[in-house]
């Protein structure tokens, strides 16, 4: 056998052991319990406040969010709706779900919740590197967030939630914080520069670039918001359809056998798995990628590096006279 052939190393598997150890103690797996029950906990303080405050509608019923309480404020009052409620439980089963995930991981240790975390997040690296380049890579976190808060915030409606994302006050909220980091990134090269950018390609459509600007957030709200409202008022009007189609074909039947709404068993169902599922996932999708595009073409890392240099070079002199 040559020399070169020995020499070969076969690659090195990693010990479960290294943290089967650590995750056979009691007190780990204690915490991995309490993780687990407060990532579950907001959903069911969710249909505890749903079965508190809300009354059993007869027939069809699309309304909106249901208002809990108002805070009497100077100006105007805030309502605390349950848009709002639900939005912060979902807020809240996130946080621990990552918590969850990221308990107990190491560098080198590949368990399965390690993995799934490691998949994640370079899914959503690989995103933003794609999308808007080496320089917004610190944009990772808050993609992922938009990603995840506006994914849950829809598929929550499969539990019988009211999906804050039917609601415009919410994904508004969403957008104007995309405006608010379109204009910082716009702002980066100077506000002169910001305000030239309303005058390209000629000085004449700078009205027309104004009212693009302002209309950026409407239109993402708005397409986020119907979108998801109009498969929710989609599902139920379906839903009560086929209740009618029971009721006209089998409701000559004797006793119960009359009020079964035999086609309301399993067609509503496939029907969420576009409206809610689907659809839901698909529309996250569309406002992060959005998100990445509008912030991302906002800022000329040309001019921004141009700026830098200048100002670089003007310290320097002003240090040398």
């Amino acid at each position: 056998m040559s020399e070169a052939a020995s020499t070969v190393e076969t690659p090195v598997k990693v010990p479960e052991t290294l943290f089967s150890e650590e995750n056979r103690t009691s007190a780990f797996k204690a915490k991995d319990t309490l993780l687990l029950i407060m990532t579950f906990l907001p959903v069911l303080i969710g249909w505890l406040a749903k079965v508190l405050f809300l009354k059993p509608s007869e027939g069809v019923e699309i309304t909106g969010a249901y208002i809990f309480f108002t805070i009497k404020l100077p100006l105007m009052d805030l309502p605390i709706t349950e848009a709002q409620v639900n939005s912060w439980l979902v807020i809240i089963a996130i946080a621990f779900l990552c918590l969850y995930l990221t308990h107990g991981i190491k560098a080198g240790v590949y368990t399965k919740r390690a993995v799934l975390a490691e998949w994640a997040v370079e899914k959503v690296e690989d995103l933003v590197r794609s999308n808007m380049g080496e320089y917004f890579m610190g944009m990772a976190p808050f993609i992922a967030a938009i990603l995840g808060l506006s994914a849950f915030s829809s598929l929550i409606s499969l539990l019988g939630l009211f999906p804050p994302t039917s609601d415009l006050n919410i994904v508004g909220g969403w957008a104007l914080l995309v405006f608010i980091l379109i204009t910082y990134y716009k702002m980066k090269c100077g506000p002169l520069h910001y305000l030239k950018s309303f005058c390209e390609p000629a000085p004449f459509l700078a009205p027309l670039n104004v009212i693009s600007e302002v209309a950026t957030p409407v239109s993402m709200a708005f397409r986020h918001y119907a979108n998801i409202l109009s498969g929710s008022v989609i599902s139920v009007l379906l839903a009560a359809a086929l209740a009618s189609l029971s009721q006209l074909l089998i409701g000559w039947l004797p006793g119960f056998l009359g009020k079964i709404p035999i086609f309301r068993i399993g067609i509503p169902a496939i029907l969420s798995i576009y409206f809610d599922l689907f659809s839901g996932c698909l529309q996250a999708f569309v406002f992060a990628m959005l998100t990445m595009l509008y912030v991302g073409g906002a800022f000329s890392l040309e001019d921004y590096m141009k700026k830098k240099e200048k100002k670089k070079a003007k310290k320097v002199s002003n240090t040398l006279s």
